[in-house]
């Protein structure tokens, strides 16, 4: 038989999207029906390019082409010619671009070579609140334009980026939640706090959009409670509060034993698409407490599994009131993942997706 050629394309390979590819080729590692492909860029200094080897199968075929995070004319176009020419080589029946820069690359590259194609945003990039309100404008510009020329489908990760989606093109967008290996964690032993202090903590770059600062308020506010944030970044200086711990980056199973210690997943970040980071807390079954951004609102049933926050007081009253009803909230949290970000029941969903739109 066949196989059916799949090719990802994404600029950025480090974090969500780096998870969200690495778990559909894993899920279909094994799948006979297809041969995967993926075109990414290693620009980034983020970009884990040890990790590789270890995250993904063999069997997979890699394809490293340049691309610029930032618009750049002359670079852009070099990138739209390497992979268009990297596109022919390979042939594929299905291509799936991942983040906004990938997005116009990649559906530049392909216009006209009858590939299949589908675009996940991972959180529009004129959401970003890193940049000016002028490049917030230019991007969503840039994004209907795109898709009123160069029309793909859109697999939304989260029920926020599908409501965006629709207003851009309401005929060729459908949602497909972002989901988390539940098997994986029912083999952990949860609340696994062996601290006679309560915990709370946050992973991830440390960043703007993470928002640091925010963070370390509310450490300030709970000196008797130990805080860790798991990874790095520019903005470790801003985690200055004495009970704050910052373990660096670690590896995938170091990170989950991390955030099983916790007693609640603290989130500050100023924009998301939908984390992954808050899926597996809760799939720990850990309470979540985020800021107030619409990506992270389906993630907290207010008041069962956690409280979603908009000022320093209410981060202060949601943990005391969380830490009074940890478990019970956790346990709200794993079922919360168990009926909406079960991985296996939403990754059946995207490969049927994709033979569908091979059949077409």
């Amino acid at each position: 038989m066949e196989k059916i050629k799949l090719l990802h394309i994404s600029e950025t390979f480090v974090s969500g999207v780096y998870t969200y590819i690495k778990q559909i080729c894993n899920y279909l590692e094994n799948d006979e029906r297809f041969e995967i492909h993926i075109i990414y860029s290693g620009d980034r200094e983020e970009t884990k390019f040890d990790q590789i080897s270890s995250d993904f199968s063999s069997k997979i075929f890699f394809h490293q082409i340049s691309m610029k995070r930032e618009i750049s004319p002359k670079e852009d176009l070099k990138s739209i010619f390497n992979i268009r020419k990297k596109i022919k080589e390979i042939a594929p029946d299905l291509i799936h671009i991942h983040s906004s820069k990938a997005g116009v690359l990649g559906r530049l590259a392909a216009f006209r070579l009858k590939n299949k194609v589908f675009y996940t945003p991972h959180g529009y990039s004129f959401l970003r609140e890193d940049i000016s309100e002028f490049k917030q404008k230019l991007f969503y510009q840039i994004e209907k334009f795109s898709q009123f020329f160069f029309p793909v489908q859109i697999i939304a990760c989260g029920d926020h980026e599908f409501r965006i989606a629709s207003k851009i093109d309401n005929n060729r967008a459908c949602l497909i939640l972002n989901g988390v290996n539940l098997s994986y964690f029912d083999n952990k032993s949860f609340n696994s706090n062996k601290s006679s202090k309560i915990r709370i903590g946050n992973s991830g770059r440390i960043s703007i959009q993470k928002n640091p600062r925010l963070f370390n308020l509310i450490a300030k506010e709970f000196p008797n409670y130990e805080f860790f944030w798991i990874g790095d970044g520019d903005l470790k200086h801003e985690l200055n509060s004495p009970n704050i711990s910052i373990t660096g980056w670690k590896k995938y199973d170091e990170c989950i034993d991390i955030l099983n210690s916790f007693d609640i997943f603290l989130s500050t970040s100023l924009w998301e698409g939908l984390p992954f980071n808050i899926l597996e807390a809760m799939a720990l079954k850990k309470p979540i407490i985020t800021n107030n951004i619409e990506s992270n609102l389906i993630t907290v049933e207010q008041g069962v599994n956690g409280y979603v926050c908009s000022t320093l007081d209410d981060f202060n009253n949601s943990i005391k009131k969380t830490i009074k009803a940890k478990e019970t909230m956790g346990e709200s949290s794993y079922k919360r993942a168990l009926d909406l970000f079960n991985q296996e029941k939403n990754l059946s969903q995207l490969i049927e997706f994709y033979t569908h739109f091979k059949k077409i």
